[in-house]
């Protein structure tokens, strides 16, 4: 099937993990991209391993974010280096970069010296810390973003510590907001011919993330967040919303009547619960109540009661468990790329679909330098 951004040519100057996952999905939806590289090593994260695991030489996290692309080697401190990467821009649609501010000023790659070379470019620049002029210098990364944007304080139980999450999450939405912001640029230039420049950060992108919870402070007086004692899963939210142990295993409870669940699973002590602001004013209560007794029985026990009632719960899964019951191959999340050179590595596909179609590349991550066919 035909890719919906075939025919766009993206250069990723980017490394680590917001750009070239934001390059990743532009090649997943067609786009052909020459990820520029520097000569001695490349980009980082061929060396940022998780868990010490490496493929063809880089680390898995590399080759998961880098699939799909070409790779140039490039030092673009060297003027006839340099001039290349000039002669790729000319005939490119994107050009992605996360450099701190001032270097591709430095070398001549700044939006407006692109623009002279390209005035159709759509130019995608990744910062740290959007335009805090004290924070320019300071290392743009995803644990020390979530760690000065508030969303540690949201994780976790009330006297726990910061909660980070155990996922890039900073890194993550900053890619999606860039290729949205892309992508909106791409459809502008059908209409203008011009190019624009599109800028994201992983500090306003993280405090985007924090929406729904960001407007409540901002209007309830500046209140800050109070998770609730045990059981909390959304410090904004009344009981029963958490993660409760049961005897074989855990039982996410979302939005719900308290009255209506204590009579499924049989707790008459939340009967008195009949005021609906209670279930946030006194939610450490009654989560109490509701952990204490869910232990009792299995968590299949307590789907059986709560599931035909259409009393939104469910069991807490692994990614073995997951797998087990089929549910990555019925979705087709995973997809093998490779081949008798690069080897072979089993990864995640594009969550898109297009017309019904999943959108999958088995061409690998490249060696540093590497175009291939």
């Amino acid at each position: 099937m035909s890719k919906p951004l075939e025919g766009i040519t993206v250069l990723d100057f980017s490394q680590f993990m917001a750009g070239p996952l934001a390059a990743l999905r532009l090649a997943d939806l067609g786009a052909h991209v020459i990820k520029i590289e520097r000569p001695d090593g490349g980009d980082p994260a061929r060396k940022l391993a998780i868990s010490n695991m490496f493929h063809n030489g880089s680390s898995v996290t590399f080759n998961s974010i880098n699939r799909g692309k070409d790779s140039v080697a490039l030092n673009l401190k060297n003027p006839d280096d340099l001039q290349s990467a000039k002669e790729l821009i000319k005939n490119a649609d994107v050009l992605i970069e996360n450099f701190r501010p001032g270097i591709m000023d430095r070398l001549g790659l700044d939006y407006q010296s692109t623009l002279s070379i390209n005035p159709g470019i759509v130019y995608g620049s990744v910062s740290g810390y959007g335009n805090i002029a004290s924070l320019k210098n300071k290392p743009g990364q995803d644990l020390l973003v979530q760690a000065m944007s508030g969303v540690m304080h949201l994780s976790g139980n009330r006297n726990d510590p910061p909660m980070p999450f155990g996922l890039a999450i900073a890194d993550m939405y900053t890619a999606n907001h860039l290729v949205q912001g892309i992508l909106a640029a791409l459809i502008q230039r059908g209409r203008t011919m011009k190019g624009s420049k599109v800028e994201v950060s992983l500090l306003e992108s993280t405090l985007d993330l924090q929406f729904e919870v960001l407007t409540a402070f901002f209007n309830d007086g500046q209140q800050l967040p109070i998770r609730s004692m045990a059981y909390n899963a959304h410090a904004y939210l009344g009981a029963p919303y958490g993660i409760y142990e049961t005897e074989n295993g855990h039982l996410a409870l979302a939005m719900g009547s308290i009255i209506k669940l204590g009579e499924l699973i049989g707790l008459n002590a939340l009967q008195e619960f009949i005021c609906e602001e209670s279930w946030f004013n006194e939610r450490d209560k009654i989560k109490e109540l509701i952990g204490a007794h869910l232990k009792k029985q299995k968590t299949q026990f307590w789907l059986e009661k709560l599931e035909p009632a259409d009393f939104w719960c469910a069991e807490v899964l692994d990614w073995g468990e997951l797998n087990k019951r089929g549910v990555f191959e019925e979705l087709g999340i995973t997809q093998i790329v490779g081949d008798d050179k690069h080897g072979f590595l089993t990864t995640t596909r594009c969550p898109i679909r297009f017309d019904g179609q999943i959108l999958t590349n088995n061409k690998p991550a490249p060696n540093l330098g590497e175009t291939q066919k």
